[in-house]
């Protein structure tokens, strides 16, 4: 129970197959009390009820600063304290580079990357008060590569931004004994995937990916759970692939 006596932020963790959930059930069983954010505000609070008495959903929109700083006072209010935050909300588009309008650029950029700023910004000025924090981000292989089968050129560029981010802010709060690292996840077969790929399609992706299958949200639930322990407690600025070997750097 590598998590014993710590407090947990997810963001984006209402899917019952997202990599959200997924990673808040593995840092209750850990020993972690979870309070698991979204902006479906209903189905937080049933995904927090999923994993028992101890943890909490809250309506969360993560464009929305004060929404944020609201959510991540309820957290202090009920748990006294938050260790860690895992900013993990996101939204992909499967469109050409001429297919983006103004909105869907906005959109696209406000929840992968503005929602990364906000839900730190909320949760940073605690973090510094206490001299101790994990952060943890979801960026994705489509930011290293250039696209990736489902997200859009706004989605690489939000997702490349959220790894300058992160680094920048690892490079800041160091001081402040906050670490912050990021999650770059290649195809994970979640509800956003789910009813887009047919078999003939899988198929094919696998043939790519030199461990021959594409992932699960455990597989990244996992490094979110090291990244998020003392496990990792020498580890920040860093990007973690976890794409089968979809994407291996020189």
């Amino acid at each position: 129970m590598i998590l014993q006596g710590k407090t947990a932020v997810i963001s984006g963790a209402a899917g019952p197959r997202g990599i959200g959930l997924a990673t808040a059930k593995l840092f209750a069983q850990h020993g972690a009390r979870v309070a698991i954010l979204d902006i479906d505000g209903e189905g937080a609070v049933k995904a927090a009820a999923s994993l028992g008495a101890d943890h909490i959903g809250l309506a969360c929109d993560v464009t929305d600063l004060a929404s944020c700083q609201k959510a991540i006072a309820a957290t202090i209010q009920a748990f006294g304290h938050v260790d860690i935050l895992i900013n993990n909300a996101g939204i992909t588009q499967p469109v050409k580079i001429m297919e983006i309008d103004a909105k869907s650029w906005d959109r696209v950029l406000e929840v992968n990357l503005r929602g990364v700023l906000y839900l730190s910004q909320a949760t940073i000025p605690h973090m510094r008060s206490r001299k101790s924090g994990a952060i943890a981000c979801m960026s994705s292989v489509s930011a290293q590569r250039g696209g990736g089968i489902f997200g859009g050129p706004h989605y690489s560029a939000a997702k490349a931004g959220v790894l300058g981010l992160a680094k920048a802010m690892a490079r800041e709060l160091g001081p402040d004994n906050i670490r912050v690292n990021c999650v770059t996840p290649g195809l994970i077969q979640t509800d956003i995937t789910g009813g887009m790929l047919t078999d003939a399609m899988k198929a094919e992706i696998v043939k790519g990916i030199p461990l021959g299958r594409l992932g699960d949200a455990g597989d990244v639930a996992n490094i979110y759970l090291f990244l998020a322990s003392d496990l990792s407690a020498y580890v920040t600025g860093a990007v973690i692939d976890v794409n089968g070997g979809m994407l291996i750097h020189g």
